[in-house]
C-alpha cells in the first residue's frame, strides 16, 4: 500500500531531533501570506495552521494535506511514473538481456518466458484482453449482482454495512492462495535477518506451515501462526530490541495473518447468512445451502480467470527476480517504478477497472494502460440537473514508430464520443484517422456522435477524465 502518511520505522542509534528544530524566529523571512482569516462562523486554530491546505486547487498544491488521505493519494497518482512508458523501456532492457551470451543458468529462460507472453495475434489478444478484464473484477457473478442491486436500492445503513462486511470476507477468502504464498515468502526472508541461533526453529515452523497450507487446514495453520510463530518472533524482538527490517516484516506477517483468519469459510458463510435478514430482496438467499454458496463463490469468472492468468504470474516472478538484483541495476530500477505505479493505483478504493496490456503484434510493440468506469455519470442535456448513465474509458498507449497516444471514449448505449490525442504527425492526418475510427464504430453497430483527433502537450490525468473521483461522490475520504 502506498505510504500516504509518511510513517517509517525509527532508525536505531539515530537522533533526528536536530532535523526537526524550527528556525529561530529572528532568522525567518517575514511572510505576507495570511492564514486563518477571522471568520465569526467557525473557530480557527491557535497555531495558525490551515487545515484545508490547497483547498482552492488541491492537486496543484504541493503542501502536505492534513485533512484527507484521499487528496494525498490523488497528488501521488498525478506524480506517478507513466506505466506504459515504463513497460516499454523495461521490456527493451529485458529483450536485450535475454539475447546476451553468458548469462547465469536459468535467467535467459525466465526472461524468454515472459517475453513470449507478449507476442500475440488477433485471437490471442482477444483472449488475453478478456482474461485480464475478468481477473480484474473480483466481485462478479449472480450473488454479487444481487447484492449490488440491493445495495443501491435499499438505503438501510445496517444492510450496507453487512454487504461490505461480506465483501471484505470474500476478498480475503478468494485471496487465500496469495496470502499463503506471501506469508511463506516472508518467513523465509526473515531467516536472513535473524541470528543463526534463532533461524533453526523458525525454519522448522515455516516448513510445518507450508505443509499446512498445502493441506488446506486453516484452523491448524492459524494455531501455528498465532500460537507459535508470532510469539517466537515477538520474543526475538523483545530480547534483541531489533527495530530494523525484521520488525517491518513481522508487521506484514501479522496483517496477512489477520486477513487469512478473516477469510475462513465459517466466517464467510456466517456473513452471508446475515444478509438474508435485511428486506425481502435478499430473503431468497436462505434457499441456498452452504455447499451451493461456496460453489458459486469459487467457480465464478474471476476465479477461473485468475487461475488462468499465466502472464500475471510470470510478471510477478520476473519482478521478484529483478528486485533481488538478478537482472542488473537498470532492470531493477525499472521494476521498482512499475511496482510503485501499480501499488499507487491499488492503494485506495476507486470505482475504476484498471489493467495494463503489453503486446507485440505483427512485429510492433504496443504498451497500453486502460481505465474503465462502468458507472460513470454526466449531466443531463435537458438542463434539469439530472444525470445520465455512460461508460467512460481512458487508454494510454505507447506505440512503436508512432509515439505516445491517449484516447478517451464515452459510450451511452449506441452513442459514442471518441477523442484521440497524439504526436503532431498524427494530428496532421487527423481527419483521415477520425473517418477510419468512425467507420470502425459503424461496423460494430455504434454511432460516433463526436470523433476528434488532436495534439496535446500535457498527458491526461485521471481526474480530468473521471471528475467524480475528485469530488468524493463515489470514493472514500479517509481523514487522519
Amino acid at each position: 500500500m502506498a505510504d500516504l502518511l509518511g510513517a517509517t520505522n525509527p532508525v536505531p542509534n539515530f537522533d533526528n531531533t536536530g532535523y526537526n528544530r524550527s528556525v529561530p524566529a529572528a532568522a525567518q523571512t517575514p511572510s505576507s501570506n495570511v492564514q486563518n482569516i477571522a471568520d465569526p462562523t467557525r473557530i480557527n486554530r491557535a497555531d495558525g495552521r490551515t487545515e484545508q491546505q490547497g483547498a482552492d486547487n488541491p492537486l496543484q498544491s504541493g503542501a502536505l494535506r492534513y485533512d484527507s488521505n484521499l487528496q494525498v493519494f490523488l497528488q501521488q497518482l498525478r506524480d506517478a511514473p507513466d506505466l506504459a512508458a515504463l513497460l516499454a523501456k523495461t521490456v527493451v532492457l529485458l529483450r536485450g538481456m535475454a539475447a546476451t551470451p553468458g548469462l547465469a543458468e536459468g535467467i535467459s529462460q525466465e526472461l524468454s518466458q515472459l517475453l513470449e507472453f507478449l507476442q500475440m495475434d488477433a485471437e490471442g489478444f482477444e483472449q488475453f484482453f478478456l482474461n485480464q478484464m475478468q481477473a480484474g473484477n473480483r466481485f462478479t457473478g449472480p450473488i454479487f449482482s444481487l447484492l449490488r442491486q440491493a445495495y443501491q436500492s435499499i438505503p438501510d445503513g445496517h444492510l450496507r454495512e453487512a454487504v461490505l462486511n461480506f465483501a471484505r470476507r470474500y476478498s480475503d477468502f478468494s485471496s487465500t492462495s496469495h496470502l499463503s504464498e506471501t506469508m511463506t515468502s516472508l518467513l523465509k526472508q526473515m531467516q536472513d535477518y535473524l541470528p543463526k541461533s534463532w533461524r533453526g526453529q523458525l525454519a522448522d515452523m515455516t516448513a510445518r506451515l507450508e505443509n499446512g497450507f498445502q493441506a488446506g487446514s486453516r484452523a491448524e495453520n492459524l494455531r501455528l501462526l498465532q500460537g507459535e510463530i508470532l510469539p517466537y518472533l515477538g520474543s526475538y524482538v523483545e530480547r534483541s530490541h531489533d527495530m530494523g527490517r525484521i520488525r517491518t516484516m513481522i508487521s506484514l506477517l501479522m496483517l496477512n495473518t489477520v486477513r487469512y483468519e478473516n477469510g475462513s469459510e465459517e466466517g464467510l458463510l456466517a456473513a452471508f447468512r446475515q444478509l438474508s435478514g435485511y428486506g425481502d430482496a435478499l430473503t431468497g438467499l436462505n434457499q441456498l445451502d452452504d455447499a451451493a454458496i461456496l460453489r458459486l463463490l469459487r467457480e465464478n469468472s474471476f476465479t477461473k480467470a485468475a487461475q488462468a492468468d499465466q502472464f500475471a504470474q510470470q510478471l510477478a516472478n520476473t519482478a521478484r527476480g529483478a528486485l533481488q538484483g538478478r537482472y542488473g541495476a537498470e532492470v531493477r530500477e525499472g521494476f521498482q517504478e512499475i511496482l510503485r505505479s501499480l501499488l499507487i493505483n491499488e492503494s485506495v478504493y476507486m470505482p475504476l477497472n484498471h489493467m495494463m496490456i503489453p503486446v507485440e503484434w505483427n512485429g510492433k510493440l504496443l504498451y497500453s494502460e486502460l481505465w474503465v468506469d462502468p458507472d460513470a455519470e454526466e449531466e443531463s442535456s435537458s438542463g434539469k440537473g439530472g444525470y445520465g448513465e455512460k461508460i467512460q474509458f481512458l487508454f494510454k498507449m505507447d506505440v512503436q514508430s508512432l509515439g505516445f497516444v491517449e484516447m478517451t471514449m464515452a459510450a451511452r448505449k449506441d452513442q459514442v464520443d471518441l477523442e484521440v490525442y497524439g504526436p503532431e504527425n498524427l494530428e496532421r492526418c487527423g481527419q483521415v484517422v477520425a473517418e477510419d475510427l468512425a467507420e470502425i464504430l459503424r461496423s460494430h453497430g455504434l454511432t460516433g456522435r463526436s470523433v476528434r483527433v488532436s495534439h496535446r502537450e500535457q498527458p491526461l490525468t485521471l481526474t480530468e477524465v473521471f471528475p467524480h473521483l475528485f469530488d468524493g461522490k463515489r470514493s472514500v475520504n479517509v481523514k487522519v
